[in-house]
């Protein structure tokens, strides 16, 4: 079982690892960079100030992705809220533009798709905030439409392959789960045995609250290029139905820190950190919302949900010019539906009017959104190759 330095430093050379691979990931895993960039270029002080609401903090692409209910049914939402604050939307608009073009770059598309993007992206944006229930998302791109129809047809198995390589209700030790220690595993188990949680689980697989629910294993989970020296772990919990057979889920548990993100001054958020992703979650993505828990373990705030077989991120390896620009209308219409909803018509309206005021020339894009995506893109580049340059030089 590696200590808690050995984990450190296995997590530390393995997020190097993953966003030294390309622009995109260094994009992904570098949200301090981009806000402490975003204060420096010129352009940040002309980016409006938006109505004041819960903003995903941290809006790339592989941060969106379909997600499904209680139900079953699923929709493109945003699916993680480690960062979210309420703050000022256009933060999400310029972190997606960001995301978009660098993959527009990766792709090798040229600059004038990326400028189509941001007209697409600013035109689906304003759509949903004009009227989040019948707005037009416009024409639903191959990659979420293929995504989409793998994530209905999926179950247990199909998660258990995935995620723990295995079928069987056990975690399988090795690069990307460890052994716990005696402590968190029994922090675990007390944890799985409170009968909130127990309800909670029990909730959502639609089951009366008097069912038996036990935890069967867990590990913790060496996942993702910002969760560095936090706790993380996964958790296979067993429930009993009616005629004493058992059914499974595998949950999440991961610990909730201060977001880098800028907060509004007036926004009032719960002051445990838990409970503010869980009031993100429930404002930007229903769907996550219904399904997700704030805990408290071993001294630390965490937040825990129940992981679906429908619930996967978009991953988007190539772009032609038609699919990016379908994507950026398609995926800011989702992005602006989960910031609509928060705000009445009035002002939704009144910052509708602000999006579409400082539209220019033959771009029709904002300038404060044209001018900080490109400054950025520009910041991130230099700093993946100098990111490039000295993990060479370390390894």
């Amino acid at each position: 079982m590696p200590s808690p330095a050995d984990r450190h430093a296995v997590l530390e050379a393995s997020r190097t690892l993953k966003m030294a691979r390309s622009a995109h990931a260094y994009v992904r895993g570098n949200t301090a960079k981009f806000y402490e960039w975003l204060a420096a270029c010129s352009a940040a002080a002309r980016v409006p100030d938006g109505p004041a609401i819960w903003i995903c903090g941290d809006c790339h692409l592989g941060n969106l992705g379909p997600i499904a209910n209680g139900d079953g049914r699923v929709e493109v939402q945003i699916r993680d809220l480690d960062q979210a604050v309420i703050g000022n939307p256009a933060h999400d608009l310029i972190r997606l533009g960001l995301s978009l073009a660098t993959a527009a770059r990766g792709s090798d598309l040229p600059g004038v798709t990326t400028a189509r993007m941001m007209e697409e992206m600013v035109e689906g944006y304003a759509a949903a905030i004009h009227d989040p229930t019948s707005g037009d998302p416009g024409v639903e791109p191959d990659v979420v439409r293929s995504i989409k129809r793998r994530a209905i047809g999926r179950r247990w198995r199909h998660l258990a392959r995935e995620r723990l390589d295995a079928v069987e209700p056990q975690i399988p030790l090795g690069k990307k789960f460890w052994a716990l220690s005696e402590e968190e595993r029994g922090a675990l188990k007390a944890l799985f045995e409170d009968p909130h949680v127990a309800h909670m689980i029990l909730s959502l697989k639609g089951k009366p609250a008097d069912r038996e629910v036990r935890l069967v294993d867990a590990a913790y989970w060496m996942k993702g290029c910002s969760s560095l020296g936090l706790l993380r772990y996964a958790a296979i919990v067993a429930l009993k139905n009616s005629k004493g057979r058992w059914s499974y889920a595998l949950i999440d548990l991961k610990e909730a820190v201060d977001p880098v993100a800028p907060a509004a001054v007036s926004g009032k958020m719960p002051e445990d950190n838990g409970q503010r992703v869980v009031a993100a979650a429930r404002a930007l993505s229903p769907h996550l919302g219904s399904r997700v828990m704030a805990v408290r373990m071993l001294d630390r705030s965490l937040f825990i949900r129940e992981l679906a077989p429908q619930d996967l991120k978009l991953e988007i390896d190539q772009f032609s010019h038609g699919e990016a620009v379908r994507s950026a209308r398609y995926l800011a219409f989702a992005v602006g539906r989960a910031h609509a909803r928060q705000i009445d018509l009035t002002t939704r309206e009144g910052w509708r009017n602000v999006l579409c005021a400082d539209r220019r020339g033959a771009i029709d894009t904002p300038s404060w959104l044209w001018e900080s995506v490109v400054a950025l893109a520009g910041s991130h580049e230099s700093g993946y190759l100098d990111h490039c340059r000295r993990y060479a030089l370390a390894a």
